[in-house]
């Protein structure tokens, strides 16, 4: 329990405005519920949120010490976060979310905090779901990664068994990722699979396609159909059997079919002619759960299937068409 006396700069404000200003800490639905509940007493007594204090008032405060820090780089982004999720789905195990390009979804040397993963913790944070100062506690973490300029359907992790599940199905190809993308001129086939070898360059943050085994070498396959076609783009759904980084960008460019608005593996020429040139047109549109085996706390997933049919560069390059 803590106390503070209330001054003369601090009179007249409400009961759980004060709160909110002395811990910023405390998510304000928490705050809240433990005026209500009566663990924040005015001179002995509970009080309404809408309280006003007047100058000698008493406040004694049963809450949490860890409330009582004082924010911090690290800290900070908890509770002063307003969390930014579009969240597609969600239950006691796991979130999907729909990322928007531009967004990173881990923190890194170029950001820190606004980034997918510390809105997930932040949202989980202020509903009380989670909290870095319980004992042992598991960091919400993510199944899957997006580039950055790459929007689509990510999968949050609530708990350890849900971590350890969802891997688990990713790595034995129980989980089904569709994309779609547009990429320049038209694919011969229409429909077909592209299937080669991908070596990643660390310092580059690039890789390279191979049509034979090479050292360093991981197979990569993308099975792939084309939905429409328009001056000279077409409009392709993807769906990855493997999972390497940049795969479809590499695969395609490889292919003489760069992804339109791809900087690292398009052509800036023809980026620029079209009017595309902040990212590659290129998103996780569609997440299935076509379960073969036990996923004990997941089984409520099997068979089912979402989608994101409102795509940004669908509309623009081909109004009209309708994706499933």
């Amino acid at each position: 329990m803590r106390e503070f006396t209330i001054g003369g700069n601090d009179a007249g404000q409400r009961l759980d405005r004060w709160l909110s200003k002395t811990l910023p800490l405390l998510p304000a639905p928490l705050a809240q519920k433990y005026i209500r509940i009566k663990r924040v007493k005015l001179n002995g007594k509970g009080a309404k949120r809408d309280t006003r204090l007047q100058k000698g008032d008493l406040l004694q405060l049963y809450i949490n010490d860890e409330f009582f820090d004082r924010p911090t780089p690290e800290n900070a982004f908890l509770s002063v976060f307003k969390p930014q999720l579009d969240i597609v789905y969600e239950d006691e195990n796991l979130l999907l979310l729909n990322k928007r390009p531009g967004m990173v979804v881990h923190p890194d040397e170029n950001e820190r905090v606004n980034t997918l993963l510390t809105h997930i913790q932040a949202y989980l944070y202020q509903k009380k779901e989670w909290s870095p100062y319980w004992e042992n506690s598991f960091a919400p973490a993510l199944c899957n990664r997006i580039d950055r300029n790459t929007g689509g359907i990510v999968i949050a992790a609530k708990n350890a068994e849900t971590l350890r599940i969802m891997n688990q199905k990713i790595r034995d190809r129980e989980i089904e990722k569709s994309y779609l993308c547009v990429a320049l001129g038209s694919l011969n086939p229409p429909e077909g699979k592209l299937e080669n070898f991908l070596v990643k360059d660390e310092a580059k943050k690039q890789v390279s396609v191979h049509n034979r085994p090479v050292e360093g070498g991981r197979t990569a396959v993308t099975l792939y159909r084309t939905l429409a076609r328009k001056n000279d783009l077409s409009l392709v759904e993807c769906r990855l059997i493997t999972g390497r980084t940049h795969q479809i960008r590499a695969q395609f460019a490889a292919a003489g079919h760069p992804l339109l608005g791809d900087g690292k593996y398009g052509r800036e020429r023809d980026n620029k002619r079209l009017g595309r040139t902040g990212g590659q047109a290129l998103y996780s549109y569609k997440l299935s759960f076509p379960f073969t085996t036990d996923a004990g706390c997941l089984n409520g997933l099997k068979g089912r299937t979402w989608t994101i049919r409102n795509v940004d560069f669908v509309e623009e390059y081909f109004p009209g068409v309708t994706v499933d």
